[in-house]
């Protein structure tokens, strides 16, 4: 990536050759044009959020910013791309989603995320520590950016425009203003699920920003909850890439016997699976866990993996998610271990479960979704 401070050489995380998706895209080369054409000062506190790979800290490492993420990957592939460039460890305080944020921001840089939730969440968590000097600017693709993105941080932070596009890329402007009063933040949300659906009917879920379908179950965990497995006794369970933890606590819920153990590459999703988790009162044990996928579970430990996977990196149609999901689930899984994954019916998962285990089961479909059963031999 060209910046006004030299070239940086950057990966997403994890790294695969094979992988033609760049680690930074027009918005974040635009975003630090722009910074250097103004001469923004970048003496005080400067915090990026939503940084996908690491791309505008790893420009800006000289000014010991912060970055705020909801995402492991990107984190990973920040200490990367700082550690490729030189940077101290220290140079870059990496905090998630759910830490505090700092007490003063000078210099707030947004990259829009896809959840205008997500964006809410953070500019009123962050809005106490905005004064009347900090210097606001977001960053995102024409598309990314709609009406409702700059209502949202009028609405929390003050007076808001939008830059001419280049490159398909836009500025967003805030000029942040005192405020006696902020809005309330709504998030994390609660909502009771409906009746229908197997052990979790009627039972309550807790959301953080972000999460998909926050104020509703969406139709493919629906569909899923329909046709979990019968699994019985002290089994290890995973939920993968769990979301708000629907599908793992409802495994727990009807087997207390199991242990659940609930992954995901983003921390509000996780601290939303928890928080279903305990808010049921779920006998038995889990564990939380946000990371890669499977990654530091022992091969051949567990039972059972439930699995929706992702077929998107933020704007990119992907299925290397889905494959890695997949190659890391038969690495974990015990002999006669079973791995249950729900799709939309032309993804065509059953050829990659076929290719990877040797087998797959169609278990159930309907006109969009298809519950698969694979079985490691």
């Amino acid at each position: 990536m060209t910046t006004p401070w030299g070239e940086l050489a950057l990966s997403r995380f994890p790294e695969d050759p094979r992988d033609r998706l760049r680690a930074w895209d027009a918005s974040d080369e635009y975003l630090l044009r722009h910074l250097a054409e103004q001469n923004v000062p970048l003496s005080g506190t400067v915090v990026v959020v939503g940084d996908r790979w690491g791309a505008l800290v790893t420009a800006l490492a000289a000014h010991r910013p912060v970055q705020i993420t909801d995402s492991y990957l990107a984190q990973e592939a920040t200490r990367a791309n700082l550690a490729r460039h030189g940077a101290e460890p220290g140079d870059v305080r990496l905090l998630t989603t759910q830490d505090p944020p700092p007490d003063r921001v000078d210099v707030l840089l947004v990259r829009v995320p896809k959840s205008l939730a997500l964006l809410e969440d953070q500019l009123l968590r962050l809005a106490p520590a905005v004064h009347e000097g900090t210097v606001v600017v977001g960053t995102g693709m024409v598309k990314e950016i709609h009406t409702s993105t700059l209502q949202l941080f009028e609405r929390i932070l003050g007076p808001t425009r939008t830059s001419l596009a280049e490159k398909k890329a836009r500025l967003i402007f805030c000029t942040p203003q005192p405020a006696s009063e902020r809005p309330a933040n709504p998030w994390p949300y609660t909502y009771t699920l409906p009746d229908g659906i197997g052990a979790v009917s009627g039972r309550a879920v807790v959301n953080h920003a972000g999460v998909f379908c926050a104020d509703r179950l969406d139709i493919g965990t629906r569909f899923f909850l329909g046709h979990l497995p019968d699994s019985k006794g002290g089994r290890r369970v995973v939920d993968l890439g769990c979301g708000n933890g629907v599908v793992g606590t409802a495994m727990a819920l009807a087997n207390p016997e199991a242990e659940v153990l609930f992954v995901d590459e983003s921390f509000q999703a996780v601290a939303s699976a928890e928080a279903t988790y305990k808010a049921n009162g779920v006998p038995g044990h889990a564990e939380f866990r946000v990371g890669d996928g499977l990654a530091g579970v022992p091969a051949g430990s567990v039972d059972l993996v439930l699995n929706n996977p992702p077929f998107h990196s933020h704007q990119a149609m992907t299925d290397s998610t889905a494959w890695r999901m997949f190659t890391g689930a038969r690495r974990v899984l015990r002999p006669g271990g079973e791995l249950w994954v729900i799709g939309n019916r032309h993804l065509g998962y059953h050829v990659k479960l076929r290719r990877l285990f040797g087998n797959s089961q169609l278990v159930a479909s309907d006109a969009k979704f298809v519950v698969l059963r694979a079985v490691k031999k």
